[in-house]
């Protein structure tokens, strides 16, 4: 294709936008031209869209939506559109939500807080509803965070849904977050992803110390090419990485942090005594 700008997603949220919006109008095999008059825009607005020189619109992001049949789901572009005007998510972690839908394998490690695809609603609209009351986010914004929340674990339901290994802090566990009938209803909850049978759950304990290979939160996907991607993210920033050595090596020290885990077994047990109270 002349004039083909080269597009770097992870560069800003307007970049990421642009770069789902030329990978779903190129998997259908569409021109410009054509997703403009889908859209009843211009060649130029949906180039200048793409490459990051127009930011987006509520409007845009609806024809998009309607366009590729994507409304109502993860891979909503006024979601990703609300997330970008308001700042709701951290940088890289929209396109993530979209290369999750679509990945055959999803690893995971979350420190102090219950990792989403994970999450009861309950759970979910604590952390939400606390970060209204600090002031962080507006009401509007907490609901679409719950709601994000119930889309991206529809991933799990799916006829065939992705192998999903979650290895888990202890402190995600022992973290009362919501009140103690909350906490209950997430224990359980996580007693029953891990007896999936595509699924797997383990506990790090605090006892490995400092054999735990991650400090932070990561995310690694494997697509159904094989491909692989790594997201992390830290209190303010979030980082989506394709790079090969970068992914290796994040996968190589998750099977690390999983030979140092407990077992799903011993996991399951330490989850259900926590819920019952015991020490």
């Amino acid at each position: 294709m002349v004039n083909r700008k080269d597009l770097n997603p992870d560069s800003s949220p307007r970049a990421a936008y642009g770069a789902r919006l030329r990978r779903h109008r190129e998997n259908r095999g569409w021109t410009q031209e054509q997703l403009a008059d889908r859209l009843g825009l211009s060649s130029q607005h949906v180039s200048a869209v793409e490459t990051a020189r127009k930011p987006p619109t509520l409007p845009f992001s609806r024809k998009a939506d309607d366009a590729f049949g994507v409304a109502n789901t993860a891979e909503s572009f006024e979601r990703q559109w609300r997330d970008i005007r308001h700042g709701n998510l951290l940088e890289g972690f929209p396109e993530y939500v979209g290369l999750e839908g679509r990945a055959v394998e999803i690893r995971l490690f979350t420190v102090g807080v219950i990792p989403g695809l994970l999450q009861t609603p309950a759970y979910a609209r604590a952390l939400a509803d606390d970060h209204v009351r600090r002031g962080r986010i507006a009401h509007e914004l907490a609901e679409e965070r719950v709601t994000l929340v119930a889309e991206r674990q529809k991933v799990l339901a799916q006829p065939r849904p992705p192998i999903a290994m979650a290895v888990l802090d202890e402190g995600c566990i022992r973290r009362r977050v919501g009140g103690e009938k909350v906490m209950r209803e997430q224990l359980a909850h996580l007693e029953e992803f891990a007896a999936r049978p595509n699924t797997t759950l383990q506990i790090a304990p605090f006892g490995i110390g400092e054999r735990r290979p991650f400090d932070l939160p990561i995310y690694l996907l494997t697509m159904a090419d094989r491909s692989m991607v790594a997201y992390t993210e830290s209190h303010a920033q979030g980082h989506l990485e394709r790079e090969s050595g970068f992914v290796l090596a994040a996968l190589a020290d998750y099977h690390q942090l999983q030979a140092e885990s407990l077992s799903q077994a011993e996991s399951v047990a330490m989850s259900n005594q926590v819920r019952k109270g015991a020490p």
